[in-house]
C-alpha cells in the first residue's frame, strides 16, 4: 500500500518555474531519504536531488542552484522547486523513497512530465 504520486508537471517556457509536489503514503515519513529522479528519453534515469529526514540535502551539478528540494513532515510531502528551466530540463520526474537505515528497494512514484520549450 505504498504510494508516492507526483503533481506538478506541465508545459513551461525556457526561463519559467514549476514546483513538483510528492505525496507520500503507507510509509513512515521520517525513516526515509527522499528524492527527485528524471528521465529523458533515451537517457539512464538520473538523481536530480535528495534530502533526508534532518533536511540534508544534495544535487546533481547540472540543477545546482536552480532546484530546491524541501520536505513537509506533518503532511508527509516532498516539492521540487524548478526555477530558470532550461530544455535540458524536459523530463519524467520521479519521486524516490529509500530507506534510511540500510539496504532496501526504494520506492517510485509513477513519474510527472515537465517539458520546457518555447
Amino acid at each position: 500500500q505504498v504510494q508516492l504520486v507526483e503533481s506538478g508537471g506541465g508545459l513551461v517556457q525556457p526561463g519559467g518555474s514549476l514546483r513538483l509536489s510528492c505525496a507520500a503514503s503507507g510509509i513512515v515519513f521520517s525513516n526515509y531519504r527522499m528524492g527527485w529522479y528524471r528521465q529523458a528519453p533515451g537517457r539512464q534515469r538520473e538523481l536530480v536531488a535528495t534530502i533526508t529526514s534532518s533536511t540534508s540535502t544534495n544535487y546533481a551539478d547540472s540543477v545546482k542552484g536552480r532546484f530546491t528540494i524541501s520536505r513537509d513532515s506533518a503532511k508527509s510531502m516532498v516539492y521540487l522547486q524548478m526555477n530558470s528551466l532550461k530544455p535540458e530540463d524536459t523530463a519524467v520526474y520521479f519521486c524516490n523513497a529509500n530507506w534510511r537505515y540500510g539496504i532496501r528497494p526504494d520506492y517510485w512514484g509513477q513519474g510527472t512530465q515537465v517539458t520546457v520549450s518555447s
